[in-house]
Order: structure tokens, then C-alpha cells, then sequence
């Protein structure tokens, strides 16, 4: 039975096809199949429980009617004010690898890629990201542009950090999908810093991120989320965790009028770790959705999340965690934590954890908590001398520095605090 809400869906394989018939797209049986399941299933709308607070069908109905994929050329200008000085800066322009914009890479053990480079068997991209999962890995698997491969090669330590910019600029209204698939081999470590930012028109940004993470390998990753208020995003990372590997992730939204995070981790090998941390701050009527899911599978292992919010006006934060914990992980040390501050009686959060376990030999646990600013910490300040919007500005500070903190690069982490200065 094909989905009432086709139209929709319709309306974006046409806007895909148009571009795929100007570069000889060919489709293959993974494609078709993707192809399918969107048509079956349509673009979710709030009948998803997944999608309850987060209307996607009704978003492209509104704000999308005439998709194009027409696109301005990306700049050294353009790119510059998101390079980083410490970093390998690599750039992904309307959802293209773009070589000429990026840094030479003068250090070993790293290869980078265009993932249409990537054929065959040799391809890992979609082994992570299944298109039965989710509409918008299906749209990504279907149709995406030439997308960014990073490879940590074996037991190499990458002395600095990969600045990876997802840069848009459209000329109308667009729908862009930038991916990129992230493969850390066994004994590497690498920090890399994912930065998406649009310069152009309203767009809508369908972002996928496979990370694999091989035994003994560590990544630690930056998601830094500062698109604008013409921007509309789905951000989508799978990841697939190893023996003895960690996994790192702190994810900051600093703007995007919707932004949907889909995090969701694969603990598949003993006595692996993983930690995700998040922030966002909303204003006017801004909708941030914070989805994760960690995936023990195996024993011996430990998660935990972080995710603050601070909501102001008549903006909506959403945060849906879930820890699945299957009947073979035991001893699994799992803990998630959700905590917000409502600025405005208009504002409004959604929070909820939730605990699946299947095994008997675990400490898991999970918790919630949304309320005001401290009035007695304002008041103490206050007296102190502290003028009332320096006070409240030093105590939302205090409260999002626990994620910010996270930031081990100087340069980004004051250019945080500097932009989150801005919006307290």
C-alpha cells in the first residue's frame, strides 16, 4: 500500500532524479530498494512515535514546495572563517568532496577519498546505514553527492585534529545530501571535528555519517551545528564500536530553524565505551530533536550520555534516548541524563529516556530534569553586585561549560563560548 503522504515523497524523487539525469546516475538494485521503501513509507510524520515532536512530511510541505538543486559556486571566503589553524581542514561543498578547498594532507596513515572513488566490494558505504531503518538514510542511500571517505590506517595516532566543514549555499530552495563514512582501524586515534554551516537560500540538509571503529581504535568527534535560520536538517550518524575501542562524541547546536540528530551507536565488541554529549540552545521558534540509541550487544562494556538544553521564547527541544541492552551484554555499565532550563513560559521540552534491558547482570540507570533558573543563585550574585543579565548570563554559562568542556581544541572551544555568549 503506498503511503498517503507519497506526494511529499514524490515531489523529492523527482528533485533527485532531475539531478541524477544530468550526471548519467545510474540505479542499482540498493538504490531501487531505497527508492521503494520511501515510497512505501513516506517522509515521517507525527503518527512516527519517532518522529512525534519532529513533523518532517509537514516541514517539506510548508517550507519546501519547490525543490531545485541549484547550487552557488563554494570559496576560499566562504570556507575560511570555519578552517582551523591546528587541524586538516577538509571541505565538503553542497554535499561534494571538494579537494581544491581543502588542506594537502602532509601526515601519514590518513587517506581521503571521494566515496564514488569507492566501488565495488571495496565500498563500505551502507554496510552501517540500512535503508529499512529510517526515511532519511533511505534518501541518502538513494541519492547523495560525491561524499567524503576518511580512513585512519592502522595503529597510527594522528598528532592533529580533522576539520571536516559541510558547507551549503543554494540559489532557491534546496535538498542536499552530504555524507561522509569515517573508518578508524585497529590501535589508530584521531579527534575529528564535523562543522556544518549554509551560506545560501533555505535549504534542507539530509546528512549520513557511517563511523566504524575498529579494535583497540579510539575517535573522539565534534559535531558543531551552526547552519542559521534558513537551514533545515536531518543529521544522521551510525556508528559500529569494536573490542577494547571508544567512541566520543559531543554534538553543540548553536542555530538551524529545525535540526533533527539521529545518533545511534552499535557497542558490538567487549569492553568497548562509549560517551555522547550534547547542548543546544533555542530561541524564536526553533525546533532542536535530540534521538539517540545506544546498542549493547556484547558484555563488558559502559555508555553514557549528557544532553542540555536551554529553551527561550516559543522554541521546542526534544530529547528521546534509549539504552537497549541485549541478553548477552551483562555486565553492562550504562548511564544517560537529560537536563534543560526553560527561559520562557512559551518554550517548551520533550525529554525521554528510557531503559531496555534484556540481561540481569547490569548497572543502568537514567534521568530527567527540566525547571528555571536557580532564583537563589541569581540572587546571590545579584547581591554580590552582578547587574541581572551578567548574572543570568554567568549561570547559563556554568550550565552548558559541562558539555563545553568536552572541547579539547582551543581555537573551536573559544569560538563556542564566544557564540554561545551570544545567545545566552
Amino acid at each position: 500500500m503506498i503511503a498517503e503522504r507519497s506526494i511529499t515523497t514524490q515531489k523529492i524523487i523527482e528533485a533527485i532524479s532531475a539531478k541524477a539525469n544530468k550526471v548519467g546516475f545510474v540505479v542499482d538494485t540498493e538504490l531501487t530498494e531505497a527508492l521503494q521503501f520511501l515510497e512505501t513509507n513516506g517522509i515521517p510524520n507525527n503518527k512516527h512515535e519517532d518522529y512525534k515532536y519532529c513533523n518532517m512530511d509537514a516541514v517539506f510541505k510548508k517550507e519546501f514546495k519547490n525543490i531545485t538543486q541549484e547550487f552557488n559556486e563554494i570559496k576560499n571566503t566562504d570556507v575560511k572563517p570555519y578552517k582551523l589553524e591546528e587541524a586538516i581542514n577538509l571541505v565538503v561543498a553542497n554535499g561534494t568532496y571538494n579537494e581544491s578547498l581543502s588542506d594537502k594532507i602532509i601526515v601519514k596513515g590518513i587517506t581521503i577519498k571521494c566515496l564514488n572513488d569507492l566501488t565495488g566490494n571495496s565500498s563500505p558505504v551502507g554496510n552501517l546505514a540500512k535503508s529499512n531503518s529510517d526515511a532519511f538514510v533511505a534518501l541518502s542511500n538513494a541519492f547523495s553527492g560525491n561524499g567524503i571517505y576518511v580512513q585512519v590506517q592502522k595503529g597510527n595516532l594522528i598528532p592533529m585534529p580533522i576539520n571536516i566543514i559541510y558547507i551549503n549555499s543554494a540559489k532557491e530552495e534546496s535538498l542536499i545530501n552530504p555524507r561522509s563514512f569515517i573508518h578508524i582501524q585497529p590501535n589508530a586515534e584521531v579527534t575529528i571535528t564535523e562543522r556544518f554551516v549554509n551560506v545560501g537560500k533555505k535549504a534542507f540538509s539530509n546528512f549520513l555519517s557511517e563511523k566504524l571503529i575498529e579494535e583497540n581504535a579510539k575517535l573522539t568527534s565534534y559535531s558543531i551545528q551552526e547552519e542559521g535560520n534558513e537551514s533545515f536538517s536531518v543529521n544522521t550518524n551510525q556508528v559500529k564500536v569494536g573490542r577494547y575501542a571508544t567512541y566520543d562524541n559531543t554534538t553543540i547546536t548553536l542555530s538551524g530553524q529545525l535540526v533533527r540528530n539521529n545518533h545511534n551507536v552499535v557497542i558490538a565488541g567487549e569492553n568497548s565505551q562509549s560517551h555522547l554529549n550534547g547542548l543546544f540552545l533555542t530561541s524564536g521558534t526553533q525546533l532542536v530533536d535530540n534521538h539517540t540509541l545506544m546498542d549493547h550487544q556484547v558484555p563488558n562494556c559502559e555508555s553514557s550520555e549528557l544532553y542540555k538544553g536551554v529553551i527561550n521564547e516559543k522554541s521546542t527541544g526534544v530529547f528521546n534516548g534509549k539504552i537497549y541492552v541485549r541478553k548477552d551484554a551483562q555486565k553492562t555499565n550504562a548511564y544517560q541524563s537529560s537536563k534543560n532550563i526553560l527561559l520562557s513560559d512559551d518554550g517548551t521540552i520533550n525529554t525521554k529516556p528510557q531503559l531496555e534491558i534484556y540481561a540481569d547482570d547490569v548497572k543502568c540507570s537514567h534521568g530527567t530534569s527540566t525547571g528555571k533558573i536557580d532564583e537563589n543563585a541569581l540572587f546571590y550574585l545579584k547581591a554580590r553586585g552582578i547587574g541581572d543579565e551578567s548574572a543570568r548570563k554567568l549561570l547559563l554559562a556554568a550550565f552548558a561549560n559541562e558539555v563545553v568542556d568536552k572541547i579539547q581544541i582551543e581555537s573551536l572551544k573559544t569560538h563556542l563560548e564566544t557564540e554561545l555568549n551570544k545567545l545566552y
